[in-house]
């Protein structure tokens, strides 16, 4: 066997390591799905009426009720395969509404979460001093994003300069 013959053998079976580090989507998107952002929701909200959304974002605050748990999250971009970009441009804040209890100590600030659900209206609030207009989601499912997971399907290579010192 050639060289040739070789690397064409070898090329989809390298394709399909690359394709296997990489997380697969959480959420299949539905066909209808709201696309809009968060802050544009909230400019908006009867536009949109009770859509389903896929958002994801950082973490603000969680706050518990009796029947239920308030998420506050600062909307980021999401990726091929779900995860929050939060080096990207914020997309504005929106309120997730879980059912029941949530310990906000598994939900820390910063945290990296996606969820999907159904938008049932808007609040007005504030952010500091400013009013401020939040979408409202009735949470169906979400996911807290994990380093380990936020690291999947991207490469580990670093580059550096320096000088070592070893002692054997």
């Amino acid at each position: 066997m050639d060289i040739r013959a070789t690397l064409r053998l070898l090329a989809p079976l390298s394709l399909l390591l690359v394709a296997a580090c990489a997380p697969a989507p959480i959420y299949k998107t539905a066909s209808g799905a709201v696309t809009a952002a968060p802050a544009e929701v909230a400019h908006a909200p009867e536009q949109y009426g009770n859509g389903t959304v896929i958002w994801g974002g950082s973490i603000v605050g969680v706050h518990n009720f009796p029947d239920h748990t308030e998420m506050e999250v600062l909307g980021y971009p999401l990726d091929s395969s779900q995860r929050p970009k939060p080096n990207g441009q914020g997309l504005g804040r929106f309120i997730a509404i879980f059912p029941g209890y949530l310990e906000a100590f598994n939900y820390p600030n910063g945290a990296l979460v996606t969820l999907t659900g159904q938008l049932s209206g808007s609040r007005a609030g504030t952010v500091d001093q400013a009013a401020y207009t939040y979408p409202v989601v009735s949470v169906a499912q979400s996911h807290r994003w994990t380093p380990d997971e936020l690291r999947q399907g991207h490469p580990n290579i670093s580059f550096g300069v320096g000088v070592g010192v070893g002692i054997h």
